[in-house]
């Protein structure tokens, strides 16, 4: 693996930098204390390539890496978490699997305008009895003629209100547990399908997690991705890259904090001098700065190896675990860097270190991600 990055890859970094200063940055603090989804700043990621960035031109998306991806999902980060999750769950959890594991009729249906970010899509699997635990699947579609009739919750999901597509995952053969579970694609407005409640966070207030739910809903059988019974290897593939994307996400958020952080220790002072040159503030910013490189360098080299189309488990779970403790770590920090200052909302590391935790919960929580390289760990010693 190089560390250096390609000209097209900077472009997009300075791109994704640029815009995500100058259009998401003064509308953050507002959309967070609202809970206001970002409709036009989302629409503009669309128009720049940020929702597929992945995806081939002919599928709508614009045809770069991997690499490229993590880079531009950590600037946007920085500046509004919120945004970035946006933009991971539509590239990493629904937009793959749909390039990989569909049909060329099904990418021109249900990823085309998604890649193009002419509309969202979601990735629905978590269930309420469901989480880490993602194989206990209770949602059922049963198969009638060229339809499925289709019954269940889905709960956490993001983007799920104001997603057109959601990637759903059930049991269509109880009888063969998590073999028995398939993936399918579900568009906003079949009859049947509804959203429920809209969840009240702590952080990453402007996107939208919502409860879904199925009722006698017919899905087409044409709308299947893969065979019966693929769903689970489906989803599990699709969270090695999503896990990645919140790998980045947690980069960017401890970056953003760790620039307040540096900005606020060289203007304020104390004793005379600014607090930056205490040793006891000069030592946290240096832990804070060597740990969002580590955790940037391990999402770097597990984006690398998923673009080669390696197997990337062990990788994107370690980018994960380490990414995610480093957010919270490091927006701790900054908040503490900032003194009282840091617990009220005009200096943002509160925001920064609300925002921080999820990264711990979704996509596989720490102790999933620690049982995950355990797993991998073992396995490559036998």
């Amino acid at each position: 693996m190089k560390l250096e990055l390609t000209d097209e890859q900077q472009m997009i970094q300075a791109m994704a930098r640029e815009f995500a200063e100058s259009e998401i940055a003064p509308i953050a603090d507002e959309i967070d204390r609202d809970e206001r989804f970002p409709h036009e700043t989302v629409k503009r990621m669309g128009e720049l390539g940020l929702m597929g960035i992945a995806v081939p031109e002919a599928w709508g998306g614009a045809g770069s890496d991997m690499v490229s991806y993590v880079l531009a999902l950590e600037e946007i980060a920085k500046q509004c978490a919120s945004h970035a999750v946006v933009m991971s769950v539509n590239n990493s959890l629904y937009g793959w699997p749909i390039l990989t594991y569909g049909t060329d009729a099904q990418r021109e249906r249900f990823l085309k305008p998604v890649a193009g970010g002419h509309a969202l899509g979601c990735f629905a699997l978590t269930e309420p009895q469901a989480g880490s635990d993602a194989r206990n699947q209770a949602t059922t579609a049963v198969r009638d003629g060229d339809h499925y009739a289709v019954n269940g919750r889905k709960l956490f999901i993001t983007n799920g209100r104001e997603s057109s597509f959601a990637l759903l995952f059930c049991q269509t053969d109880k009888d063969k547990a998590h073999r028995g579970i398939t993936a399918m694609v579900v568009e906003k407005g079949t009859p049947g399908f509804s959203v429920g409640k809209t969840e009240d966070k702590l952080g990453i207030r402007a996107s939208d997690t919502a409860e879904l739910i199925f009722e006698d809903c017919r899905v087409p059988v044409a709308h299947r991705i893969g065979d019966e019974g693929q769903g689970f290897r489906i989803a599990l593939a699709a969270l090695d890259g999503g896990r990645i994307g919140i790998g980045a996400q947690a980069v960017g958020i401890a970056a953003g904090a760790l620039a307040r952080a540096i900005a606020y220790a060289r203007e304020r002072k104390t004793f005379g001098v600014p607090i930056g040159e205490h040793q006891m503030i000069g030592w946290k910013l240096a832990d804070m700065a060597t740990a969002v490189d580590a955790a940037r360098l391990l999402v770097w080299r597990a984006a690398w190896l998923k673009a080669k189309g390696r197997r990337c488990t062990l990788e994107a779970s370690m980018a994960k675990l380490f990414a995610s403790r480093t957010a919270v770590q490091v927006t701790n920090d900054a908040i503490q860097v900032h003194g009282g200052y840091g617990y009220i909302r005009e200096y943002q590391v509160e925001r920064y270190y609300r925002d921080a935790k999820i990264t711990e919960l979704y996509e596989g929580t720490t102790e999933i991600q620690r049982l995950v390289v355990a797993r991998e760990v073992l396995g490559g010693a036998e």
